[in-house]
């Protein structure tokens, strides 16, 4: 079994940046995938937003979860849940227009240190776009540009927690999908394990990683490489022991960003781009119904639009 991609992003510093960027180039197209280690957020930043994130889940969250499961009666289920998750999440927005000062039950110390890992998370996001930009050929700032629209880019994060599940088997932490937007960044639990990624018909681990931020591409950035990179089908398999923490940031086009194949990508060859043309929003109301469906067929509706 191959290893899954773990890159330091220390070494594109020195003289393994070709190697780094050949590793990052990899990823992209193999696995939709990759942890980054020495990304440059320092680790007591991190070290404070999971224990900050971890108490106010026990505060304020944990009883409304057992309470929603016992409504339920999620505990005594004997055939597979198809239709809800096995997480207890809340989301907080960064952009374009921040609402964590009205998120209820988030303490000052919460909210403040919550606003400060997101503009590092930003930053990281748009660093990793103009490496993305580099691997492709295209010029710098490129993916960024795509994603503006007039507003600037749409970037948020959703903080989840997947408490211990009596019945794993049954109902899933959050079932497989693969992700609408843009580039994501996840900073996960090192503990409790849980979240997999479906490469070449098989569901593999996503290794936790002390002080890792875990990166998949959306499916935008399929569209915008027509096809050169993948977004990937990954799920959350509950554990019955242990809480899991994951807090993914989506940095994702802006609502009417138009997105399409970028025409450096579109060779002689493929003379025609394979993925269409359409403003996020419209891919969004689409996917809000279909989140837990393959992506070709939002695609196809995507296309039938643009042809109208």
């Amino acid at each position: 079994m191959e290893n899954f991609p773990i890159i330091n992003l220390e070494n594109l510093n020195g003289d393994e940046r070709s190697n780094t960027l050949e590793l990052i180039k990899d990823a992209c197209e193999n696995w939709g995938f990759f942890e980054l280690v020495n990304h440059g957020i320092p680790h007591e930043v991190m070290d404070t937003v999971e224990k900050l994130t971890k108490g106010h889940y026990k505060k304020c969250m944990e009883q409304r979860f057992k309470e929603l499961v016992a409504s339920k009666g999620l505990e005594a289920v004997q055939a597979e849940v198809t239709d809800l998750d096995w997480e207890s999440t809340f989301f907080l927005r960064h952009l374009p227009v921040s609402n964590i000062s009205q998120v209820p039950d988030l303490d000052d110390e919460y909210r403040e240190v919550m606003r400060d890992f997101a503009k590092r998370l930003e930053k990281l996001a748009e660093e990793l776009l103009d490496l993305l930009c580099e691997n492709l050929g295209l010029e710098k700032g490129y993916l960024k540009n795509a994603f503006y629209g007039s507003k600037g880019p749409n970037f948020g994060t959703k903080v989840s927690n997947y408490p211990p599940c009596p019945k794993p088997d049954l109902i899933k932490g959050l079932r497989a999908h693969t992700d609408a937007g843009g580039i994501i960044l996840l900073f996960q639990d090192d503990k409790v394990s849980g979240l997999q990624l479906l490469k070449d018909e098989q569901w593999i681990d996503v290794p936790p990683m002390r002080h890792s931020i875990v990166v998949n591409l959306g499916d935008q950035l399929e569209v915008i490489t027509n096809g050169k990179y993948k977004s990937v089908m990954h799920r959350v398999i509950a554990q019955t022991d242990g809480t899991r923490m994951s807090l993914a940031s989506f940095y994702n086009p802006g609502n009417d960003a138009v997105i399409y194949p970028a025409p450096a990508l579109i060779g002689a060859e493929e003379s025609k781009q394979v993925y269409p043309k359409f403003v996020f929003d419209d891919y969004m109301k689409l996917y809000a119904g279909l989140k837990f469906q393959a992506k070709e067929p939002r695609f196809e509706a995507m296309k039938a639009m643009e042809a109208n």
